[in-house]
């Protein structure tokens, strides 16, 4: 397991370096490209998988701003552009590229995040493709990522894929990341493994990964199971497991556009009410605590979320804490509070799951913590 977790730095460098080179030539307008990349329809010889992409803006999608050192705009580069400007995407799959929206991820949204489920699932089910990669920023990612994974059916790949550099930056990781993301969604082996993030060679389960820096390319880690996968140029694809051969029955999108208003208190010393009693002034129908240690917080917002869940809110505890599982009735009487716990989902996607059990008119505490181990 450690071979495969080891990358030498030369030869992702090498194909960084090899694929960004015309990104930033077509992002810039100074290079014509030549590779067909994309078909308007399936392929109907040669036996490629067709993978459908859809872009959603993103710093892989950026230009450079002449603001400050570094700056770029997110979302510039339509995701036609994108596949077109990877050399190789063509011996891979056939490809067909929508542009769902054009926003950096800090901006991502219910209605984006319903567009997406939707497409992709009327992909599968009209058996348009083989599977999906869609291009994302990095902020909000891992909710994506996991918001798919609880609602789209099926078992054919679905693989979210960003960068940290912009596509105009000299050693931009957007190309690298987009091949690879292609080759993870085109092999029969992704099948069944549910919503996977492919950054920087490691392929990640929705569940777990989630972003550990603000700015390097080794940002995306699994911490409390590790990756699934790896990607290696030179060796192709390694699963570390096999697919577990089932998926979880995925949960309906309520009508209309938007899920339930849930709130994220981060706790914190000197910790009061404030923060609790404006999340339920403003409707929260549930709260998520991102609690210090084990999902814990101040006597004072403890007791002020004991109030809210003898209200019908929805609480839940999960933490600031990197890594590790919040546990029951250890420092904080659930059963008596009412409360749920996260299990070893973060703040962020403790809070997802909560949204979708809402809107699907789960709320008694006991019902709500059986949907949370039931993600496992």
């Amino acid at each position: 397991m450690t071979k495969h977790a080891v990358r030498p730095a030369s030869r992702r460098q090498s194909r960084r370096l090899m694929l960004s080179v015309p990104l930033v030539a077509f992002a810039l307008g100074s290079w014509g490209i030549g590779v067909a990349a994309r078909a308007a329809e399936p392929a109907t010889t040669g036996g490629l998988p067709h993978i459908l992409v859809l872009a959603t803006g993103g710093t892989i999608a950026g230009q450079a701003d002449p603001r400050a050192t570094g700056a770029y705009k997110s979302g510039q580069i339509t995701g036609d552009q994108l596949v077109q400007s990877v050399p190789g995407l063509d011996k891979l799959a056939t490809l067909n590229a929508e542009q769902v929206s054009s926003i950096g991820s800090q901006d991502m949204n219910d209605k984006v995040w319903f567009a997406l489920a939707r497409r992709i699932q009327d992909a599968f089910d009209k058996n348009e493709a083989d599977g999906v990669v869609i291009t994302h920023g990095t902020d909000t990612l891992e909710e994506t990522a996991f918001f798919l994974d609880n609602v789209v059916r099926g078992d054919k790949p679905v693989v979210i894929v960003g960068s940290m550099r912009p596509a105009t930056a000299v050693s931009a990781d957007g190309p690298g990341n987009l091949y690879e993301a292609v080759q993870v969604a085109a092999d029969p082996r992704a099948r069944g493994r549910g919503v996977m993030a492919v950054l920087n060679d490691k392929i990640q389960g929705a569940r777990s990964v989630t972003k550990t820096n603000t700015t390097s390319i080794e940002t995306f880690n699994s911490p409390n199971d590790g990756p699934i996968g790896y990607v290696d140029t030179a060796g192709g694809i390694r699963f570390m497991a096999q697919a577990p051969g089932f998926k979880r029955t995925a949960y309906q999108l309520p009508a209309g556009e938007q899920l339930p208003r849930v709130e994220i208190v981060y706790s914190h010393a000197n910790m009061d009410a404030v923060p609790i009693e404006d999340a339920i002034s403003h409707g929260a129908k549930g709260i998520v605590l991102a609690g210090v240690g084990d999902g814990n917080s101040s006597k004072q917002a403890l007791d002020a979320l004991e109030q809210a869940a003898k209200k019908g809110i929805v609480v839940v505890r999960s933490t600031r804490v990197r890594s590790g599982f919040v546990t029951r009735n250890v420092e904080v009487d659930d059963d008596k509070n009412g409360f749920v716990v996260s299990e070893d989902l973060n703040p962020q996607k403790a809070r997802v799951l909560t949204q979708l059990l809402i809107a699907g008119g789960v709320t008694a505490p006991a019902e709500l913590q059986r949907a949370f181990a039931a993600t496992w």
